[in-house]
Formats: C-alpha cells, sequence, structure tokens
C-alpha cells in the first residue's frame, strides 16, 4: 500500500507527541492542497486500525467560494470521511476590502478562527491541520527575520479562547516526500492571488539554495528545533 509509510509516520508523530486519546472528536483543515488531502487520507485509515477510537471529519473552508466541492466530497468519500464545507468572505475582504499587501498572517489567522468556531459549532474538541517538516523551518527563519524571536509552530497547541486543540500530524514528513505520496491524488489549484509569491515561498527557495552548500541543513534545523534540552542562548 503506497500511503502505509506515510501513515507509519503520521503515527510516529501521533504516539510521540499523544496528539489523539480515546473519545476525540477531530476535524480536519481540508483546503484541496495535497498536505490537507494526506492528512485526511492518513487519518482516515488510521482510523480503522487504531485502537485508540475517535471520531473524524472534514471542514473545508471556502475563502473565495469557488472551491471544487464535488472533487473533494468524492475523495472523503473515498476515505470514509464525512465533509463539512463553509462558505467565507475571507478572500473579498483581504484582497477587495482591505487590499492587504502582506495577506498571509490575516488569511491564515481568519481561517483558523473560523475552523475553530466551525469545531466548536459541531461539538469537536481538535483540529488537524496540515503543516510538514519544511513549514516548521519556514515559519522559524521567518519568525528570526520578521518577529525578532526564535518561535515555531507546536505539534499539540491547545487555544484557550475557543478550548480547540490544534495538532499536526504531518510534522514528520517533508514537502517532497508527500509529492510523491499525493501524485495520483485531485489536487486543487489556490484561488489565492497571491499563490507562490509570498515571503514564505522565498524562504523557501533561500533554503534550497542553501542546501546547494550545506546538504544537510533543513534536516539539521528541523532537529535542532525540537532539541530543546540543548539551546545555549544568552539571557539577559
Amino acid at each position: 500500500m503506497e500511503l502505509k509509510k506515510a501513515i507509519n509516520t503520521v503515527h510516529r508523530a501521533i504516539k510521540n507527541f499523544d496528539m489523539i486519546q480515546n473519545g476525540d472528536k477531530i476535524a480536519v483543515g481540508l483546503s484541496g492542497g495535497k498536505d490537507s488531502l494526506l492528512l485526511t487520507a492518513c487519518l482516515g485509515l488510521y482510523q480503522k486500525y487504531s485502537k485508540v477510537k475517535f471520531s473524524l471529519t472534514a471542514i473545508c473552508i471556502d475563502s473565495f467560494k469557488n472551491a471544487d466541492i464535488k472533487s473533494l466530497t468524492e475523495f472523503c468519500k473515498s476515505y470514509d470521511v464525512e465533509l463539512k464545507v463553509v462558505k467565507s468572505d475571507i478572500g473579498e475582504i483581504i484582497f477587495d476590502i482591505r487590499k492587504e499587501k502582506n495577506p498571509c498572517s490575516l488569511c491564515a489567522k481568519m481561517r483558523r478562527g473560523m475552523l475553530c468556531s466551525t469545531c466548536q459549532n459541531i461539538g469537536f474538541n481538535k483540529l488537524a491541520l496540515g503543516h510538514n517538516a519544511d513549514d516548521f523551518i519556514e515559519t522559524f527563519l521567518l519568525s528570526i527575520m520578521h518577529e525578532n524571536r526564535l518561535n515555531s509552530m507546536k505539534p499539540v497547541s491547545f487555544m484557550s479562547n475557543t478550548k480547540i486543540t490544534i495538532i499536526r500530524p504531518l510534522l514528520y514528513l517533508w514537502e517532497n516526500q508527500i509529492k510523491d505520496y499525493t501524485k495520483d491524488f485531485p489536487i486543487l489549484k489556490s484561488a489565492c492571488p497571491v499563490d507562490k509569491k509570498t515571503e514564505r515561498e522565498n524562504i523557501k527557495n533561500s533554503i534550497k539554495e542553501i542546501e546547494k552548500i550545506l546538504p544537510n541543513f533543513k534536516k539539521n534545523l528541523f532537529n535542532s528545533i525540537f532539541n530543546y534540552e540543548k539551546y545555549n542562548l544568552i539571557n539577559l
């Protein structure tokens, strides 16, 4: 089975960070991109054989009101995952009304807010997001560049304002691996006007250049982020 390796890696993340407990009600944030599709497939299959029993559904925030809902519905159905679609004005608000020059951060916050509120409305307690290993190191570097601090996403985060716990089961998978696993998936083209033109994309390209000189840069940086016991920073 092609996805077996991906599921095993997801299982390792779930076990290492105690992401799922008996009785959890988990929603997957499904955009139609390769990461969220793989996460939906892996959790759908994982649910079938896991000794830990949990509920699973997928939520699509249709930010531009043009998502291929039929394709997403059929994909979810093939893994016995229910799909809930939430129509949203996020795209219009960010690009037409506010005309944001740097829209990514606000868009992410608004989408996550809608995902969490939807989880609350349907009585779910956890939200699974498709951030992969590349996302972790890119976020870390973006924080250094734009926030002057060392900061990273967490594998498990409890959002006190919504009482929703966010989990990131793809954290051990690299983007190139995900591309291989999803080559036959019905990946939807992003409707975002700034897709592939963001600061995150610039970081991706910078990392590629660094790896021409330091081939293990990504792996070492990723390991450094999680090796918190060996941090040796100046404390003023």
